[in-house]
């Protein structure tokens, strides 16, 4: 029995057709992209937006409806004012979606988010970007077996830390 695999492959083109590139054989022409609906069915799911919360935060910790975002159809995002201690301008979201000509909400997406005038840690600084020049010696004298602030080895010895450095 022969299959797809085994059959010659034949060539349809004229013998005098230039080849086509691969991109232009597989090339996609751009999807015209609209701004995503607002979905009044979702945006009027306020109270099963909450509901999502249950389980990550108690009644009292969730404060009063905030806005809805709309990330996509049938996909939107409720946030909640955060009243845990400490959280003083956070939100809680919820992210939900439906099937289209579904009228169930589900539940997508929960958690905590920062928010305008919250309380966050500044940027990651990498290490080498903080440590000031003294300290780089510091540690390249380390790296290298030498007493910090100790002068570079000298002929008559190599400089290194021996036992009676080390203590």
């Amino acid at each position: 029995m022969t299959t797809h695999e085994d059959a010659p492959r034949v060539d349809h083109r004229s013998p005098d057709a230039e080849p086509t590139p691969a991109e232009e054989r597989t090339a996609v022409p751009p999807a015209r992209r609209r701004a995503p609906r607002r979905d009044e069915l979702l945006a009027a799911a306020v109270d099963a937006a909450r509901a999502g919360l249950d389980g990550l935060a108690a009644p009292d910790e969730v404060g009063e409806h905030v806005d809805v975002l709309v990330d996509d159809d049938r996909l939107l995002t409720h946030r909640f004012a955060c009243r845990l201690p400490g959280y003083a301008g956070w939100l809680w979201y919820v992210t939900i979606a439906r099937a289209p000509r579904a009228k169930q909400v589900t539940v997508c997406e929960t958690g905590l988010m920062a928010g305008e005038g919250s309380l966050v840690a500044p940027p990651w600084v990498p290490y080498a970007e903080r440590v000031n020049e003294e300290e780089r010696e510091r540690l390249k004298a380390v790296a290298e077996g030498r007493v910090p602030g100790a002068p570079a080895p000298e002929a008559e010895g190599d400089g290194t830390l021996g036992a009676a450095a080390l203590g």
